[in-house]
C-alpha cells in the first residue's frame, strides 16, 4: 500500500486527525497515537504485545516489534508498501481500536 492509501486509511477512521510527534507524522485519536508514518517503507502501528506475536506469526516478512521497550509494548513495524493492502487495513484498524474510546469503536472486521 502507498503512503497515500495509507494516510486515507487512517484519517477515514472515526475521529481520527493527523499531527507530528518529534518530526513524524503521526494519527490520532481524541489525542492519542495509535499509527506514525516513520519513513517510505514503513509506519508503526499500536498493537497489544500479544497481536505483534500472532501478526508476527501470520506475516513475518511485514512486520516486526520496534526495538527496545516500545516494541515489547506492542509498538509493531508495519512495512505497509509491501504487505497486503487488506492485511495493513486489519492491522491499522486494530491498532485504531486499541486506541478510540469504546464508545467510537469501530465493529469488528
Amino acid at each position: 500500500m502507498i503512503d497515500e492509501d495509507l494516510i486515507s486509511l487512517a484519517l477515514g477512521l472515526p475521529e481520527a486527525a493527523e499531527s507530528s510527534h518529534f518530526g513524524t507524522r503521526d494519527f490520532r485519536v481524541r489525542g492519542k497515537i495509535f499509527m506514525t508514518l516513520r519513513g517510505p517503507d514503513f509506519c508503526v502501528v499500536k498493537l497489544t504485545p500479544d497481536q505483534q506475536q500472532m501478526a508476527s506469526t501470520i506475516m513475518p516478512e511485514h512486520v516486526a516489534a520496534v526495538p527496545g521497550s516500545w516494541g515489547r509494548k506492542g509498538w509493531t513495524q508495519l512495512f505497509h508498501r509491501d504487505a497486503g493492502n487488506e492485511e495493513v487495513r486489519m492491522l491499522v484498524r486494530q491498532a485504531w481500536r486499541n486506541t478510540a474510546p469504546k464508545s467510537t469503536a469501530l465493529p469488528e472486521d
